[in-house]
């Protein structure tokens, strides 16, 4: 009977050390050891070029998912087109910072109720350090809601949320509401919970990898799908020595750029975080990124991009389908 009660210790050691093995992917029903990937575009209904930029991406490239800027001048154009195309994946991406000097957008909320997230010019603070400094925790949910309430009245139903500029992870309060929103409402957050590898050898996570881990699964166990980890390193890719580069010689070193990077991916899922924009004379008066969202763009429709995705087995996913797996787990 002795041996019988250690050969159930045992037993039960080796699956709770199993479960704590599995990835987030494979607890989605993906097969055990596989590199899934969200092809992510960010900002979405910023601007007309970024709209295009992240169109073409979808539709032209690998690219399987977006978000979408509510508070921004862009967002009914993008949302008719969404409209068209209800198969797109496309979530919102909190917006609760406006940083560029000319063109700027305020809270949807309005300014009588988060008076704290607005500047002096009536827009929301341009730095993530300034948001944090002087909006509250309130304030950053009330915002929140408004932009899922504007997308939701505007028909549009997001597939997840995520964070302009990381805003919701610059405080611990911030994220607490961030995640309420996405529980009460069944809608998945960004959040890298699982191993974490890429997310923290780049230093931009925030938070040690037992804290993550321990929201992942709170996540996981309110019923929402987590991600293993979080690929946010191509904003930084530019060709800035050159001020308007060869289209195809900057189609060339972003494409190498995502290969080399994606050598490093470990098994589970990974969103891969990008700026699809298509420049038009405009997009420069916005911002001088131009170069990097641009070659983004060049990367996703670069056919060597795709062959490389194929023949190295990465599967591409959507927050759609991590979404529809996860309520089918029990």
């Amino acid at each position: 009977m002795k041996k019988y009660f250690i050969f159930l210790s045992i037993m039960c050691l080796v699956l709770t050390l199993k479960a704590q093995n599995q990835t987030y992917a494979e607890k989605l029903g993906f097969p055990k050891g596989a590199k899934v990937v969200i092809m992510h575009v960010d900002d979405v209904g910023m601007s007309y070029d970024s709209n295009v930029g992240a169109i073409r991406a979808v539709e032209e490239g690998v690219a399987t998912s977006m978000s979408v800027m509510m508070p921004c001048s862009w967002v009914p154009g993008f949302v008719h087109y969404l409209k068209n195309h209800p198969q797109i994946d496309a979530g919102l991406h909190l917006t609760l910072t406006s940083e560029w000097k000319d063109y700027r957008w305020g809270p949807l909320a309005g300014k009588p109720t988060v008076p704290n997230l607005v500047d002096s010019e009536g827009a929301m603070w341009r730095s993530v350090e300034e948001t944090a400094k002087h909006a509250s925790a309130d304030e950053i949910e009330k915002e929140i809601r408004s932009q899922l309430e504007r997308a939701r009245a505007m028909g549009f139903e997001p597939t997840h949320m995520d964070s302009h500029m990381g805003t919701l992870f610059a405080r611990q309060d911030y994220l607490e509401r961030y995640f309420k929103v996405g529980i009460e409402n069944k809608i998945p957050v960004m959040f890298p919970g699982g191993h974490d590898t890429m997310i923290m050898r780049d230093g931009a996570a925030g938070l040690t990898l037992e804290q993550a881990q321990k929201i992942g699964k709170m996540l996981w166990d309110a019923g929402l799908p987590v991600l293993d980890d979080l690929h946010n390193i191509s904003y930084g890719w530019t060709m800035d020595k050159v001020k308007n580069p060869d289209e195809k010689a900057l189609q060339k070193y972003k494409t190498q750029k995502y290969i080399e990077s994606f050598k490093d991916l470990q098994a589970g899922v990974t969103m891969v975080i990008m700026h699809c924009t298509s420049p038009t004379e405009v997009f420069e008066h916005i911002s001088d990124s131009g170069n990097t969202r641009r070659g983004d763009m060049l990367a996703m429709i670069d056919p060597a991009l795709k062959k490389y995705i194929q023949e190295n087995g990465i599967i591409l996913t959507t927050w759609r389908e991590l979404k529809q797996r996860r309520d089918k787990v029990k």
